[in-house]
């Protein structure tokens, strides 16, 4: 009996001593997660200075990003020094513990050099804003829209709906497909016999309708326009037709275009040549 209130007067003093201090840290680490989203949003938000030729969908793609790294990062940091507080309150010695398993023997021990180097290329993608989430974006031979980055990794989503993770280390090229404003790039066929004069006039005028048209002219910069004969192929001469659209707005935009120059090149009764083959029959006899 005697014991048992030894080890229950023995308990109540430990978490007297140091109960109160863990109950303490664990809910100051809660309120700064829980808070500290909040303020890194509030501090973003007022600290990037929009650009000139920049759209504000543009720049809130930047802020939003910035915004989960570091939210990222400081949700680490948090449980990181949590951990570390609990434990030397309950009387664990972390000194020996953070030397020993410091950064660099994580590092060596773990294969850190990778996770180094893909800490420091998510570094640079996002100091020099190479992407951000919701661009569409290829790298390398992996293509997708970003649905989320950190200094580590970037997550990809393609068309097919496969969510691909793309180490930050491993990115030797990152081609943006909705930086700033993008491009409606066309080739066309158009039969040998057809007047390239009146292919052009079509061109034009279809292009100069659809940048006018209520439902599309905010995602088109720049009228699609006839820009050049491309090149002289087997059945066709192919044209080119080159417009400016808004981010992300080119694929939808290229898709009316088609549609309405089908149209109109049917109207006028100008073919869009197949692949054609002439053979001769060799008469014997």
């Amino acid at each position: 009996m005697d014991l048992f209130r030894n080890e229950y007067a023995t308990a109540i003093s430990w978490f007297t001593a140091h109960g109160f201090k863990i109950a303490g840290i664990i809910l100051g680490a809660f309120l700064i997660y829980k808070f500290g989203d909040a303020f890194i949003e509030k501090i973003i938000r007022k600290a990037i200075v929009p650009r000139k030729f920049v759209t504000k969908e543009e720049e809130k793609k930047r802020e939003d990003t910035l915004i989960q790294v570091l939210s990222t990062a400081l949700n680490i940091l948090i449980v990181v020094l949590a951990l570390l507080m609990i434990l030397s309150e309950i009387g664990i010695n972390t000194t020996p513990l953070i030397a020993s398993a410091g950064i660099v023997g994580i590092a060596v021990g773990f294969g850190g050099q990778y996770l180094i180097k893909d800490f420091i290329s998510g570094t640079f993608i996002i100091l020099e804003n190479q992407y951000r989430v919701g661009d569409v974006v290829c790298l390398g031979t992996t293509c997708g829209l970003v649905e989320d980055m950190n200094l580590r990794i970037t997550v990809l989503r393609d068309l097919d709906g496969i969510v691909h993770h793309v180490p930050n280390g491993e990115i030797k090229i990152s081609s943006n497909y909705s930086k700033d404003h993008a491009n409606v790039n066309l080739n066309i066929g158009i039969a040998y016999d057809t007047s390239l004069e009146k292919v052009i006039q079509i061109i034009n005028k279809v292009g100069n309708d659809l940048s006018e048209d209520k439902d599309w002219k905010e995602k088109i910069r720049k009228p699609p326009q006839f820009l050049r004969v491309d090149d002289f192929a087997d059945s066709a001469v192919i044209v080119k037709i080159l417009g400016e659209t808004a981010p992300l707005k080119q694929w939808e935009v290229a898709g009316e275009l088609r549609k309405r120059i089908k149209i109109a090149f049917d109207k006028e009764h100008i073919e869009i040549p197949f692949p054609q083959r002439v053979v001769h029959m060799k008469n014997i006899g």
